[in-house]
This record gives C-alpha cells, sequence and structure tokens, in this order.
C-alpha cells in the first residue's frame, strides 16, 4: 500500500533539520549540540501515542545562546505547550519541572498534531526560563543557564511536547549529545532508519 503522501516532507524536515543541526555543531568548538528522538513510550509513564519527532538543542555558554529545534508528527492529541524539563534526580529517567518559558516555547505550533520549530534563546533574559526555575538560582539568569547546560550534559534534561489529550506530554525526549564528526556518518544512519521504521509502518 502507498504510505501517506504528507509523510516524505515529514522525513525530509526531520533531515533538514538534523543537517542544519550538525552543520552548527561543527562549526566551532564552544557551542555542544544535544539530540532528542521524541516518543510517546519515552514519557514517565510511557503513554500510547504513535506520534514521534526529533529533537536539536545547542548550547553556547561563550555566547549564552540556546538554539532549539524541533520536528514532530502525528500526535494523538493537539499540541498545547513544548518545553525542557530539568533536572531529573537520574540520568534518563524520572521527572522534573519545567526549566525553560513558560506557558510553551515563544512560536511553538499550537493546536496541531504535527509541524516543526526553531528558535534562538538568550539565555541572559529571565524570559529564557520559567520563573520558578529562575527563582531557584536567587533570580541569576548565569546560574540558571549554567544548571541547565549542565543538566543536559548529566543527561538529566529532556525536551516534552504536550498535547490536550496528554497534558503531561505525548512525546519526550532526553537530551543526548552529538556525536563528533568521526561518528556523524552513524548518526546520520540512526535518523535515516528513523524515517524508513516510520515509513514501513505506513505501509
Amino acid at each position: 500500500m502507498e504510505h501517506s503522501p504528507t509523510y516524505r516532507p515529514r522525513v525530509a524536515s526531520l533531515l533538514l533539520v538534523a543537517a542544519l543541526a550538525l552543520a552548527g555543531s561543527t562549526a566551532q568548538a564552544s557551542p555542544i549540540t544535544y539530540t532528542a528522538i521524541l516518543s510517546g513510550a519515552a514519557e514517565a509513564p510511557p503513554v500510547a501515542s504513535p506520534g514521534y519527532g526529533m529533537a536539536f538543542v545547542t548550547f553556547d555558554t561563550a555566547a549564552h545562546t540556546m538554539q532549539v529545534g524541533v520536528t514532530f508528527a502525528d500526535l494523538l492529541g493537539l499540541v498545547t505547550a513544548s518545553h525542557i524539563h530539568a533536572a531529573t534526580a537520574e540520568p534518563f529517567t524520572g521527572t522534573a519541572g519545567v526549566a525553560t518559558s513558560t506557558p510553551t516555547f515563544p512560536g511553538f505550533p499550537a493546536g496541531v498534531t504535527s509541524g516543526t520549530y526553531s528558535n534562538l534563546f538568550d539565555m541572559t533574559l529571565p524570559s529564557s526560563y520559567r520563573a520558578g526555575y529562575l527563582t531557584g538560582f536567587g533570580g541569576s539568569t548565569a546560574l540558571a543557564e549554567a544548571a541547565l547546560a549542565q543538566a543536559a550534559a548529566d543527561g538529566k534534561a529532556y525536551l516534552n511536547i504536550h498535547t490536550n489529550l496528554y497534558p503531561g506530554g505525548e512525546v519526550r525526549g532526553f537530551l543526548e549529545p552529538v556525536p563528533e564528526p568521526a561518528s556523524l556518518l552513524l548518526l546520520g544512519t540512526g535518523i535515516a532508519g528513523l524515517g524508513a521504521r516510520r515509513l514501513r509502518r505506513r505501509r
């Protein structure tokens, strides 16, 4: 059976976001890029959603910026919000409070089941953080930025997409560092595999 005509552009979007993020991550030594594969199975507790996605988050602590890029599709509910949560008690498991802007990333697609997003955050601005998260660091954006970057490095930060059907989160993924240039081919193979897996499911 032919797969959905809208699927090919979605896979292309995933690959484009990946390519842009990888290009940025190798341009200079200072920024550190993380990737997250988003799924319902990664939620806590897991949810039975066919939704999926990919996110790239680049921290540049020298420029004090955070670049966020997300592509997602096939959600069961309509998007209500998306954030980065940190820090969990243990790496790659558990839940944590919202660390970034509330009620959602500025300009993140809302009321949809698929979409793409890209935004560059100025981490010296209080608006880049949830007010309660910033208060936990005495109102210091420098300390909040350092803590968020450290949470990502420790595997204790995740990106979550919330929907009206799953207010606690429909798909999420923990941030993991993008490999060094010698391993980029392996990452690319993994991205292609993600697309192929979704394609097989739609046949």
